[in-house]
């Protein structure tokens, strides 16, 4: 294994968050003839390959999209499949994060999972829970626009009860109500599979994060491609608004 010097090799300092759009699995068992199943299992090595480089380059938070909302709307076979590989890795996975030192932080409605895998997330989280070397965030059952829709309910009920008053309803009382609410937005986005779009991942979050696309299929995402990503966002100029093109 690299040390964590070999690894942040020439880069400068690493962005703080990363989160990427995990896209291709699919696509990438089609291409090989396989069941789609396959091409899930295969982007569960890519999982622990990027949190394993993610860890020794220095990135304090990375955010993966697993499982978003519109997922749900898949064959039941396939939901069936990924729901069997997250309890593999819930079960298989957490001994090593913990052993390294990652928190595990899962953000989503948990309502649409099954029972042991809440308890199963409930379990990884409070074991890891005093981790510090790097934060890992799975994003299940997850969508943005659901997110900021229970934001928005939750602002309405506290000023409904007295609790806050309408002048103090602004971007931070809504970020605070975000399953984001204790973590850094997001430096820079990466998507694979050669899509070029966000798919309801982090909206509020991602307002100034550096979009990368990638034309690679998720199973085959590598260290170098994280590289790669990270020498992309480093050439851009971040203004955030302050200064004209």
């Amino acid at each position: 294994m690299e040390t964590a010097a070999s690894a942040r090799v020439d880069l400068p300092v690493q962005p703080v968050h990363v989160a990427i759009i995990m896209d291709g699995n699919g696509r990438w068992a089609k291409a090989r003839g396989l069941p789609r199943t396959a091409g899930h299992k295969r982007g569960a090595e890519a999982v622990r390959r990027t949190v394993e480089c993610a860890r020794e380059m220095g990135i304090s938070y990375l955010t993966l999209y697993a499982f978003s909302s519109e997922n749900w709307k898949r064959p039941e076979g396939e939901v069936s499949d990924l729901m069997g590989l997250l309890r593999l890795y819930l079960r298989n996975e957490v001994k090593t994060l913990h052993k390294n030192g990652i928190r595990l932080r899962i953000i989503g409605d948990r309502s649409r999972l099954g029972p042991d895998i809440v308890s199963l997330i409930e379990e990884s989280e409070a074991k890891t829970a005093a981790n510090s070397a790097m934060t890992l965030v799975l994003a299940l059952s997850y969508g943005g626009r659901q997110e900021i829709v229970a934001a928005a309910r939750a602002l309405a009920a506290d000023v409904a009860a007295g609790r806050l008053d309408v002048a103090q309803v602004d971007e931070e009382a809504l970020s605070a109500r975000l399953f984001t609410a204790d973590i850094p937005d997001p430096d820079m986005i990466i998507r694979t599979s050669g899509e070029q779009r966000i798919s309801n991942f982090l909206l509020w979050q991602c307002a100034y994060a550096e979009l990368v696309f990638l034309d690679v299929l998720w199973p085959d995402f590598s260290r170098d491609h994280l590289i790669a990503a990270i020498r992309d966002f480093h050439g851009r100029e971040r203004r955030f608004g302050a200064t004209g093109g």
